[in-house]
């Protein structure tokens, strides 16, 4: 889930062996193809070329400002110097994103950054607590968080239609008002079907959607926020991790935050919009799998694999 992208590859912390980092600077990006068990070879990527010679060239200044960083700057979220805007890919996304970030959470270890770095106009990054006024639009947005009172992506037409403009719940929508610990008993079914075949002919109606970036430990803080009381909370169909540094003594099944706005994404695509999807969301992980290798081809090099 989005809440565990609490480590990741940080130039200035890494603190693995001297000679991970001479193997890093030494070997050759290798293609994704090249590791048989590599999970993230069958995206659809703009060239990683310019990542790639940033790499070789080492760190670079940030153009605003001006701090030493390799690839971007995780506090201005921008290339560097050495990574021209235009040779970044640019995604489009089907909704507006907010991700509301921890403020214990390192910058320089976030994937949430690469969200904005590559979705620039439909993502917008949040230090708690400073975060918005949500309840004049629970009706259009929905919360990424698992739980007894999440519901599974191919509801949220069923849930949200049942909240009015003003934010308040619609007795007249089919279906009784939505509660917090409420369940969709075996009776509601036809009702629950007839919904949401006649909401995703029109549009689900959710323009937005909202992801925590912490840990596990640090989400109740967040979570308990009386802003993000009463939204919509969905949760994510299980997927593994690719990530190099995923919480220890957590299951693998706990996706970063990069991770899980990629695959909520994929779903929405699918499952909402009914298109066949054709690799329009892989950039997002542009970063994120040319670090995975990275860090793959590094422990490769040091043995450890």
């Amino acid at each position: 889930m989005s809440l565990n992208s609490s480590v990741l590859f940080n130039e200035e912390n890494s603190p693995g062996p001297k000679r991970n980092t001479e193997c890093l600077g030494s070997l050759e990006l290798q293609t994704p193809s090249s590791f048989q068990d590599n999970p993230l070879q069958q995206l659809q990527l703009a060239s990683q070329e310019v990542l790639e010679k940033a790499k070789k060239s080492g760190r670079s200044k940030c153009p605003r400002c001006r701090s030493s960083r390799m690839f971007y700057c995780y506090t201005c979220f921008v290339p560097v110097e050495t990574v021209p805007t235009k040779e970044i890919p640019t995604v489009k996304l089907p909704l507006k994103i907010d991700i509301i970030k921890h403020p214990n959470e390192t910058d320089g270890k976030s994937t949430a950054v690469h969200a904005k770095l590559l979705a620039p106009d439909d993502v917008t990054i949040y230090k708690y607590p400073c975060i918005p006024e949500y309840a004049e639009k629970r009706h259009e947005i929905a919360l990424i968080f698992p739980g007894p009172n999440s519901v599974s992506l191919k509801d949220i037409a069923f849930h949200l239609q049942k909240f009015t403009k003003k934010g308040v719940y619609d007795d007249d929508c089919c279906g009784e008002p939505f509660l917090k610990q409420a369940k969709i008993e075996p009776k509601e079914e036809k009702n629950l079907n007839e919904c949401i075949s006649s909401n995703r002919s029109e549009g689900t109606g959710l323009k937005k959607i909202i992801f925590i970036d912490s840990t596990w430990n640090q989400t109740n803080k967040i979570i308990t926020d009386e802003r993000l009381q009463g939204l919509l909370q969905i949760e994510l169909k299980t997927r593994k991790t690719c990530f190099w540094r995923h919480q220890k003594g957590k299951p693998d099944t706990y996706l970063s935050t990069i991770e899980a706005i990629y695959y909520f994404l994929v779903d929405y695509h699918q499952e909402i919009l009914k298109e066949n999807y054709k690799g329009q969301y892989d950039n997002l992980l542009f970063f994120f799998s040319f670090m995975y290798t990275l860090i793959k081809n590094a422990k490769c090099c040091a043995g450890k694999e």
